[in-house]
Protein backbone atom coordinates (compact mmCIF):
# COMPACT_ATOMS: atom_id res chain seq x y z
CA UNK A 1 0.00 0.00 0.00
CA UNK A 2 2.90 2.34 0.78
CA UNK A 3 4.30 1.64 -2.67
CA UNK A 4 0.97 2.43 -4.30
CA UNK A 5 0.64 5.70 -2.37
CA UNK A 6 4.24 6.64 -3.19
CA UNK A 7 3.60 5.79 -6.86
CA UNK A 8 0.48 8.02 -6.97
CA UNK A 9 2.25 10.94 -5.32
CA UNK A 10 5.16 10.59 -7.76
CA UNK A 11 2.77 10.57 -10.75
CA UNK A 12 0.95 13.65 -9.42
CA UNK A 13 4.28 15.44 -8.89
CA UNK A 14 5.40 14.64 -12.45
CA UNK A 15 2.08 15.85 -13.86
CA UNK A 16 2.37 19.12 -11.91
CA UNK A 17 5.95 19.68 -13.12
CA UNK A 18 5.03 19.07 -16.76
CA UNK A 19 1.98 21.35 -16.45
CA UNK A 20 4.15 24.08 -14.91
CA UNK A 21 6.74 23.89 -17.70
CA UNK A 22 4.03 24.06 -20.38
CA UNK A 23 2.66 27.26 -18.77
CA UNK A 24 6.17 28.71 -18.70
CA UNK A 25 6.51 28.01 -22.41
CA UNK A 26 3.18 29.72 -23.01
CA UNK A 27 4.35 32.85 -21.17
CA UNK A 28 7.66 32.83 -23.06
CA UNK A 29 5.78 32.89 -26.36
CA UNK A 30 3.71 35.87 -25.21
CA UNK A 31 6.82 37.77 -24.10
CA UNK A 32 8.45 37.50 -27.51
CA UNK A 33 5.68 39.01 -29.61
CA UNK A 34 6.94 41.52 -32.19
CA UNK A 35 6.66 45.25 -31.46
CA UNK A 36 3.72 46.97 -33.15
CA UNK A 37 4.16 50.58 -34.32
CA UNK A 38 1.04 52.62 -35.04
CA UNK A 39 1.38 55.57 -37.39
CA UNK A 40 -1.23 58.13 -38.40
CA UNK A 41 -1.45 60.75 -41.09
CA UNK A 42 -1.11 64.36 -40.00
CA UNK A 43 -4.32 66.14 -39.02
CA UNK A 44 -2.92 69.45 -40.33
CA UNK A 45 -4.27 70.37 -43.78
CA UNK A 46 -1.71 70.24 -46.59
CA UNK A 47 -2.39 73.91 -47.48
CA UNK A 48 -1.28 74.95 -43.99
CA UNK A 49 1.93 72.91 -43.97
CA UNK A 50 2.79 74.08 -47.51
CA UNK A 51 2.23 77.75 -46.60
CA UNK A 52 4.38 77.42 -43.48
CA UNK A 53 7.23 75.65 -45.29
CA UNK A 54 7.14 78.21 -48.12
CA UNK A 55 7.10 81.34 -45.94
CA UNK A 56 9.31 80.19 -43.06
CA UNK A 57 12.08 78.11 -44.64
CA UNK A 58 14.55 78.83 -41.80
CA UNK A 59 12.18 77.69 -39.02
CA UNK A 60 13.83 75.59 -36.33
CA UNK A 61 11.94 73.25 -33.98
CA UNK A 62 8.36 74.19 -34.96
CA UNK A 63 5.66 73.25 -32.45
CA UNK A 64 2.11 73.08 -33.79
CA UNK A 65 -1.10 73.92 -31.94
CA UNK A 66 -4.68 73.90 -33.17
CA UNK A 67 -6.72 76.90 -32.00
CA UNK A 68 -10.34 76.72 -33.11
CA UNK A 69 -10.04 76.31 -36.90
CA UNK A 70 -6.60 77.95 -37.09
CA UNK A 71 -3.04 76.70 -36.53
CA UNK A 72 -0.50 78.36 -34.25
CA UNK A 73 3.14 77.49 -34.91
CA UNK A 74 5.89 78.48 -32.46
CA UNK A 75 9.46 78.24 -33.72
CA UNK A 76 12.92 79.82 -33.74
CA UNK A 77 14.84 81.56 -36.53
CA UNK A 78 18.42 82.50 -35.71
CA UNK A 79 18.05 84.16 -32.29
CA UNK A 80 14.40 85.17 -32.61
CA UNK A 81 11.27 83.49 -31.18
CA UNK A 82 8.34 83.46 -33.59
CA UNK A 83 4.61 82.85 -33.36
CA UNK A 84 2.59 82.42 -36.55
CA UNK A 85 -1.15 81.93 -36.80
CA UNK A 86 -2.39 80.47 -40.09
CA UNK A 87 -5.97 80.05 -41.24
CA UNK A 88 -7.09 76.53 -42.19
CA UNK A 89 -6.58 77.46 -45.87
CA UNK A 90 -2.94 78.42 -45.20
CA UNK A 91 -3.33 82.21 -45.33
CA UNK A 92 -1.45 84.26 -42.74
CA UNK A 93 -3.46 85.67 -39.87
CA UNK A 94 -0.45 87.11 -38.05
CA UNK A 95 3.29 86.67 -37.46
CA UNK A 96 4.98 87.97 -34.33
CA UNK A 97 8.76 87.90 -33.99
CA UNK A 98 10.38 88.46 -30.59
CA UNK A 99 13.97 89.62 -30.85
CA UNK A 100 16.57 92.11 -29.73
CA UNK A 101 18.46 95.04 -31.25
CA UNK A 102 20.03 92.93 -34.00
CA UNK A 103 16.50 91.99 -35.23
CA UNK A 104 15.65 95.61 -36.07
CA UNK A 105 15.89 97.05 -39.57
CA UNK A 106 18.98 99.25 -39.85
CA UNK A 107 16.98 102.43 -40.54
CA UNK A 108 14.87 102.02 -37.39
CA UNK A 109 17.88 101.08 -35.27
CA UNK A 110 19.70 104.26 -36.42
CA UNK A 111 16.64 106.39 -35.65
CA UNK A 112 16.39 104.92 -32.14
CA UNK A 113 20.09 105.61 -31.54
CA UNK A 114 19.59 109.27 -32.64
CA UNK A 115 16.42 109.80 -30.56
CA UNK A 116 17.72 107.98 -27.46
CA UNK A 117 21.55 108.13 -27.55
CA UNK A 118 21.83 106.85 -23.96
CA UNK A 119 19.09 104.27 -24.41
CA UNK A 120 19.68 100.53 -24.40
CA UNK A 121 17.38 98.50 -26.65
CA UNK A 122 16.14 95.53 -24.62
CA UNK A 123 13.35 94.04 -26.75
CA UNK A 124 12.22 94.35 -30.35
CA UNK A 125 8.86 92.89 -31.36
CA UNK A 126 7.81 92.73 -35.01
CA UNK A 127 4.09 92.28 -35.76
CA UNK A 128 2.95 91.46 -39.28
CA UNK A 129 -0.83 91.36 -39.73
CA UNK A 130 -3.13 92.40 -42.57
CA UNK A 131 -0.16 93.71 -44.61
CA UNK A 132 0.85 95.93 -41.67
CA UNK A 133 4.41 95.83 -40.34
CA UNK A 134 4.65 97.22 -36.83
CA UNK A 135 7.75 97.38 -34.63
CA UNK A 136 7.43 97.74 -30.85
CA UNK A 137 10.74 98.49 -29.17
CA UNK A 138 11.52 98.65 -25.45
CA UNK A 139 14.44 100.76 -24.26
CA UNK A 140 16.07 101.36 -20.89
CA UNK A 141 17.46 104.82 -20.35
CA UNK A 142 18.77 105.43 -16.88
CA UNK A 143 15.83 104.95 -14.54
CA UNK A 144 13.31 105.10 -17.37
CA UNK A 145 11.64 102.41 -19.46
CA UNK A 146 10.50 103.63 -22.87
CA UNK A 147 8.15 101.91 -25.31
CA UNK A 148 8.28 103.04 -28.95
CA UNK A 149 6.24 102.09 -32.00
CA UNK A 150 7.02 102.36 -35.70
CA UNK A 151 4.69 101.65 -38.62
CA UNK A 152 5.26 102.78 -42.21
CA UNK A 153 7.85 105.38 -41.18
CA UNK A 154 5.57 106.82 -38.49
CA UNK A 155 7.76 106.66 -35.38
CA UNK A 156 6.52 107.65 -31.92
CA UNK A 157 7.05 107.14 -28.26
CA UNK A 158 4.09 105.29 -26.79
CA UNK A 159 4.90 105.24 -23.10
CA UNK A 160 7.55 106.32 -20.63
CA UNK A 161 7.68 105.07 -17.05
CA UNK A 162 10.04 104.74 -14.11
CA UNK A 163 11.87 101.44 -13.84
CA UNK A 164 10.94 99.93 -10.46
CA UNK A 165 13.81 97.42 -10.67
CA UNK A 166 16.50 100.12 -10.59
Amino acid sequence: MKTSLFFRISIAFIVLLSARSSFAQEITRLDTLPVVVITAKSLIPQEVTNAFKTNFKNAVNPRWYKIDKNYLIKFMTKDQNNHVLLHKNGSLYYHIGYGRENSLPEKLRDQLKREYPKGKITTAIHVNQDNRNIWLVNLEMGKLLILTREEDGDFREVERMKNGAM
